[in-house]
């Protein structure tokens, strides 16, 4: 790899949150829009108490999350039939294509994650999974 010198370290310090296809409030931190991110988007995403998003899975990109505050289970997988708790510290990884929804266990606190993906504008590929009963 060269060296490139024309380029600059880009700080980004999102003051308001955005709404996203899963239904969830983003600060939205590195991408190719804040920061000219070529392969990888960073991201602070807050599950309010008691809440849930969408039912959604990632279109040819990797999910990678850090729980910062919380206990969330995350339903997942055909119909959203499996299950993980995870609590605050604890490193998530999701595959491309696999169907996920995360739940607050919480009904008093927010639920606070570092959400990092291989892809510069992960809102363009998330697609909605409609779950069968």
């Amino acid at each position: 790899m060269s060296l490139d010198l024309t380029r600059k370290v880009v700080t980004v310090r999102p003051e308001e949150t955005i709404a996203t296809k899963q239904n969830l409030p983003y600060y939205v931190g590195i991408s190719q829009e804040t920061a000219d991110a070529k392969g990888l988007s960073m991201n602070l995403v807050v599950i309010p108490p008691g809440a849930s998003p969408k039912a959604h899975y990632h279109k040819d990109f990797e999910t990678a999350i850090y729980l910062l505050k919380g206990r969330v289970e995350t339903r997942f997988g055909e119909n959203l039939k499996e299950s993980k708790i995870n609590e605050e510290g604890d490193f998530i990884y999701i595959p491309p294509g696999v169907p996920h929804k995360p739940v607050n266990l919480s009904e008093t606190e927010p639920a606070l994650a570092i959400v990092s993906r291989n892809d510069p504008n992960e809102h363009e590929n998330v697609i909605a999974y409609e779950e069968k009963s």
